[in-house]
């Protein structure tokens, strides 16, 4: 069982990478799809393996970006791994609308507003419109392609 859940987060880790690349201009960065397999993954892995695909996603993400907040994506990473734990939990408990809001806030006003002391206040008020955008846009991918990887999966079971 262990082996499992290692390859299916190893799999969507390398699915939030390729998400990584696929990047997409919003105010003064860029939007990637890195978050849209991590956030699948709250679908079939436990929460820290999800959390673990996602810190992994935002590493690929900002490695392809030339990490231009240098060691600050490390804190950035961890506070991915985190929202993803939460996630996954809010998801196991069926908060399944909570779930959505819980995403959005904390990944785009939460998880940037540490950045209002480390950086500046320009630079988070600079960077939230964005943030939001592809906090945005990852869940709506997620909330579109999820249930549809759930009828698939529910399908192999049964013929498996």
């Amino acid at each position: 069982m262990k082996l499992r859940l290692l390859t299916l987060a190893a799999m969507f880790a390398a699915l939030s990478a390729i998400g990584a690349l696929i990047k997409i201009p919003v105010g003064i960065g860029s939007a990637a799809l890195d978050t849209v397999p991590a956030l699948i993954s709250s679908l079939f892995l436990p929460p820290v393996y999800a959390g673990a695909a996602s810190l992994v996603g935002h590493l690929a993400s900002s490695l392809s970006a030339g990490f231009p907040l240098g060691p600050l994506h490390i804190i950035i990473a961890l506070e991915m791994f985190v929202i993803l734990f939460v996630f996954t939990k809010l998801h196991q408990k069926g908060y399944h609308f909570w779930k959505w809001v819980f995403f959005i806030v904390a990944n785009s006003v939460l998880a940037t507003l540490p950045f209002y002391w480390i950086i500046s206040p320009a630079f988070f008020i600079g960077a939230l419109p964005g943030i939001t955008l592809a906090t945005i846009l990852n869940a709506s991918i997620a909330m579109i392609v999820s249930p549809v990887v759930e009828k698939v999966m529910e399908r192999v079971k049964t013929h498996a």
